[in-house]
């Protein structure tokens, strides 16, 4: 298990290392001056070729790359020309909000859509399984910022009952003020989410259910409940992990859409307003610790894929 946690470490290592060109590479390519954006619109030639000078803009690209990541090694994320902060402390509130949405929408997606695929698939053909069969149809074709937006129109503009916008801190608002900010996003989140993983999970819960060892388990006598969870379950939760994994890229996109549509002050929302505002080194921070997430999260379910199926880590420290 050590060797095959080791080799899917340096492939996050690599990926990392490549996503970090990338960045650095189309950040480089947007159109403007660094320089002008630092100055601002009545800045003269001089000194904006003095700002260049000074940053090394016309250094070669290899040059700058290996400044920016030297810096990013060193746990420099660089400074926000818009806010003239450092960009790490920035990112790190931001994200801590942005992890905070995530976390608990990915529990509820992996809890609740894992719940709702065994049922389903035990209740093959029946009432329940045909409805959450339908639902899961319209909840994986509709986007989320549909849900956002019918969201706030039923529950804030109509009812009243929850705030649409922005976000208050626990230590200063109290538990229900802070829990009411979180509920219409983390909702709009998990909708299109729980039924992406409930619907891989009955198709994968049905293929075990015939399986030879699942009716050899059923043949000696034992009872059901215990050949659902010992048996057909843990066979099932594979492919639900992997498709896990997936949904995590899949809501840090979601979460840019939520963010903006709510006002959430998290790293979505950052991200658009450093795109908004050209604000290069607070993009590029914020992209690799996105990057870095998502090879994270990669990493977690190659080792619960392997601690769930002994087999791909005997095959991993083989080969």
């Amino acid at each position: 298990m050590i060797a095959y946690t080791l080799q899917r470490l340096c492939y996050v290592v690599l990926v990392i290392w490549v996503m970090s060109v990338l960045i650095f590479g189309i950040t480089q390519l947007l159109p403007g001056n660094v320089a002008y954006s630092i100055l601002g619109q009545f800045a003269t030639d001089r000194q904006i070729a003095e700002v260049e000078q000074l940053l090394g803009l016309h250094d070669p690209w290899y040059q700058q790359y290996g400044r920016w990541l030297m810096h990013l090694l060193e746990g420099d994320f660089g400074r926000s020309i818009v806010m003239q902060r450092p960009a790490g402390p920035l990112i790190l509130e931001a994200f801590s909000r942005s992890a905070l949405l995530a976390g608990i929408a990915i529990t509820l997606v992996a809890l609740i859509g894992i719940w709702l695929g065994t049922h389903s698939a035990t209740h093959r053909g029946k009432l329940s399984d045909r409805l959450l069969t339908l639902l899961q149809y319209f909840f994986i074709a509709v986007p989320e910022f549909f849900w956002a937006i019918l969201a706030i129109i039923l529950f804030s503009a109509w009812l009243g009952w929850l705030p649409a916008t922005g976000y208050a801190p626990i230590a200063e608002s109290g538990l229900w003020r802070w829990a009411a900010h979180l509920l219409l996003p983390v909702m709009t989140l998990v909708l299109g989410l729980i039924a992406h993983v409930s619907r891989l999970t009955r198709s994968s819960m049905l293929e075990a259910l015939r399986s030879t060892y699942v009716l050899t388990a059923r043949a000696k006598g034992l009872p059901e409940r215990l050949v659902l969870r010992r048996h057909a379950l843990p066979n099932a939760l594979m492919p639900a992990i992997t498709v896990l994994a997936v949904d995590v890229g899949i809501l840090i996109g979601g979460v840019v859409v939520v963010e903006t549509v709510f006002a959430y002050p998290g790293l979505g929302r950052l991200l658009i307003y450093a795109i908004e505002h050209r604000d290069l080194p607070l993009l590029q921070a914020g992209m690799m610790v996105v990057t870095a997430v998502y090879a994270l999260a990669n990493l977690v379910a190659d080792l619960l894929y392997a601690w769930v199926n002994p087999r791909i880590r005997y095959r991993a420290s083989v080969a």
